[in-house]
């Protein structure tokens, strides 16, 4: 199947990245060989990547050598916030992965996400605007006046100026941001969770395909899929719902 607007490229796969939020390796590659033929990408996330390192990542890859079509891409989800000095270094020290996506929060301001996207200028730096576990209380909590909606716009803009080439945000947001920021920018956008399923510690979600109606390129799916029986046919279930969505 084809999707109208493909995702990063590969317009046979469904615009899903699968968070490999996994208790070990093996489960991790486990997963990714079987969700790795139907998705866009691979989301490997700072439990996995702060366990089993760059190594773990190529690992993780190798479980995809079999699927004789172009792998899907990486998704890094680090979520890095730090001076941009210190931002800048940690970019450049995962090059080697060559990740088609690296987030930073927003919120580390634009000199941070200049200085990411300077020192990996052929990755998409990724901007996270408010993350999906956080509502207006949760904001209130740290300082943050404004409700998410607002918050998130005020932080996308502010991103694509710093150079940033994705956004994350939530399916609640996405279609504001959508029509805030260019089109070639890609939305991520987490918090998805199909009709009837368990929603889990997220806040502001929706359904994928509500999701992508919004305007979101890529959606972020966990456990609705590493949780399946059989994660292959959760994903070819997926894939065939969210075909001709866009």
């Amino acid at each position: 199947m084809t999707y109208p607007t493909p995702v990063l490229g590969l317009a046979d796969r469904a615009p899903i990245a699968v968070a490999l939020d996994a208790p070990d390796l093996a489960t991790a590659t486990a997963w990714a060989a079987q969700a790795g033929p139907f998705v866009a990408a691979i989301k490997i996330g700072l439990e996995t990547y702060l366990r089993d390192g760059a190594d773990g990542v190529r690992a993780v890859y190798s479980a995809l050598d079999a699927d004789p079509h172009e792998p899907p891409a990486l998704f890094l989800d680090l979520k890095l916030h730090d001076i941009p000095n210190t931002v800048a270094g940690a970019a450049r020290s995962v090059a080697q992965l060559r990740p088609a996506l690296l987030t930073v929060h927003a919120l580390g301001g634009p000199a941070m996400i200049e200085a990411a996207v300077a020192a990996l200028p052929d990755t998409r730096i990724t901007a996270v605007t408010i993350l999906t576990s956080m509502d207006a209380e949760a904001l209130a909590a740290v300082g943050i006046a404004d409700d998410p909606r607002t918050a998130v716009l005020r932080l996308a803009r502010m991103a694509v100026a710093a150079g940033a080439r994705a956004l994350v945000c939530s399916p609640l947001e996405v279609a504001d941001v959508r029509a805030a920021v260019p089109d070639d920018v890609v939305l991520v956008t987490p918090g998805v969770r199909p009709a009837g399923a368990d929603v889990g510690d997220q806040r502001r979600v929706a359904t994928p395909e509500q999701a992508l109606a919004d305007g979101a390129d890529m959606l972020v799916i966990g456990r609705p899929i590493t949780g399946a029986a059989d994660i292959a046919a959760a994903c070819r279930g997926l894939a065939g719902s969210l075909s001709g969505n866009r």
